[in-house]
């Protein structure tokens, strides 16, 4: 089997990997990097070289996922693209609003080969799209695999608890199987459950290492963070100010909001006002519809009836202000520059009765993980083209990560035993953290930190 890392550097970013395998070429996944722009957001294409595709298959509808298929579906006219049937609908609505991101920053910062593909485009390219069940092995071709198809390429998703469709890839061909986690949490969080994962039989496993370079606090469970969020919010809100909770659009908004529904129900809090962004309203209205007819906790909550969250947008967002006992639950989850999180950061910043709460994962370098590690009075800048300010509202930081935890990788891992591990999607320590101690706990197994855009044999 022939492997490349199409990432360019060791990093969370442009995810998508190439596989050769039973005289068939598959891509992994097709992400855009957040931090990049133009050519240096897409995955090393050129690494392909000329090699035609035989398929295309997607785990989940985050951007750095399926932000650039549009772009491999132009390049690759003859690929045939899979997913699942949520991440199919969701990933439609985030490419939409992909389109319009990219269309304001050629505006704002000249970005000339933007947008990298159209509206028209995007319509064209999900149209395409074929939708595969749980559970259910299936060809490149588009067919049912017969049972136990031996010697063929055969491909089964199956559910990776991240978030709503988020799917593992299981590949089997010539007697082997090889298995794709894409982003994977074990646990349950307060919608989604947790990943429902081979628990044998992988040869090669290709696994996330996003949270590898943070263990998690001794004693630590999401019912006790939940009810330590609860008072947190509490607290905040007796003090007279309001909370900005950045949160990702897909997932973590309806993580959120769900939080939100059992601490009113338990009576850990009263009512209160709770604002949500207009990308983030589409994603939500998603789970709803979905709600009886996925795997999930709380499954006849609909969140935007019973938790009823009022919609901030590009437009009204300027004339919000920052009121007292309300939570405004704004997207991006990093705070990029120009998204509803970011402006209204810049408007509580400075006042000591408002908070911030960081709920997951944010990339250092991001103004999330900036902000995370500036201390109080200093100055900080969550955007270039707007000036400097001191840090003076109170910041706290809660662990509802999507992520697998370092620790359940580890054990799931070693229990699966796989003779040849690949380590992806995540930053440099998070990486060595996950390459030394799987190399320690398993001996007989081969640990391989790819290269990216080096073409190796597994």
């Amino acid at each position: 089997m022939k492997f490349i890392n199409l990432t360019r550097r060791t990093e969370i970013g442009a995810n998508s990997y190439y596989l050769e395998l039973a005289g068939q070429r598959l891509v992994l996944d097709c992400g855009m990097h957040p931090k990049e722009e133009g050519e240096e957001a897409l995955p090393n294409f050129r690494a392909l070289g000329d090699r035609p595709l035989d398929g295309i298959v997607i785990s989940h509808s985050h951007l750095d996922h399926i932000g650039t298929l549009p772009v491999l579906m132009r390049r690759q006219p003859e690929a045939r693209i899979f997913m699942t049937e949520a991440t199919a609908e969701i990933g439609s609505l985030l490419l939409h609003n992909s389109v319009n991101v990219m269309t304001r920053q050629r505006e704002e910062i000249g970005a000339a080969t933007y947008p990298l593909y159209t509206h028209r485009e995007t319509d064209r390219a999900t149209d395409r799209w074929r939708s595969s069940p749980w559970r259910q092995p299936f060809t490149l071709a588009g067919e049912r695999a017969a049972p136990r198809e031996e010697g063929g390429l055969t491909v089964e998703f199956v559910d990776a608890g991240h978030v709503l469709g988020a799917a593992g890839v299981i590949l089997r061909a010539e007697g082997r199987t090889i298995f794709y986690s894409g982003d994977v949490n074990f646990d349950d969080q307060t919608i989604t459950k947790g990943a429902v994962f081979p628990e044998s039989g992988v040869d090669v496993l290709i696994i996330e290492t996003t949270r590898g370079d943070s263990p998690l606090p001794d004693g630590f469970t999401r019912a006790g963070e939940e009810l330590r969020l609860a008072a947190a919010i509490d607290r905040a809100f007796k003090r007279g100010g309001c909370i900005l909770m950045p949160v990702f659009a897909l997932g973590k908004t309806q993580e959120a909001l769900a939080m939100f529904y059992k601490f009113r129900r338990e009576k850990l809090l009263g009512e209160f006002p709770i604002y949500i962004g207009g990308l983030s309203t589409k994603m939500t209205e998603v789970y709803d519809r979905r709600a009886l007819t996925t795997r999930r906790l709380l499954p006849r909550l609909q969140l935007l009836e019973e938790v009823a969250p009022f919609v901030l947008n590009g437009q009204n967002i300027h004339e919000s202000a920052a009121r007292a006992g309300r939570i405004y639950a704004l997207s991006s989850g990093m705070m990029t520059p120009k998204t509803l999180s970011n402006i209204f950061a810049r408007r509580v910043l400075e006042n000591p009765q408002h908070s911030i709460f960081f709920v997951g994962y944010a990339d250092p370098e991001s103004p999330a993980g900036i902000l995370k590690t500036v201390q109080p009075g200093d100055l900080v800048s969550l955007d270039p083209d707007e000036p400097a300010q001191p840090l003076r509202c109170e910041i706290e930081q809660f662990q509802f990560s999507a992520h697998a935890s370092r620790e359940s990788i580890v054990r799931y891992v070693k229990q699966l035993a796989p003779k040849k591990i690949v380590l992806v999607h995540g930053d440099a320590p998070a990486v060595e953290w996950t390459r030394a101690t799987l190399a320690a706990e398993l001996p007989g197994s081969e640990v391989i930190v790819p290269t990216p855009g080096v073409e190796m044999e597994l």
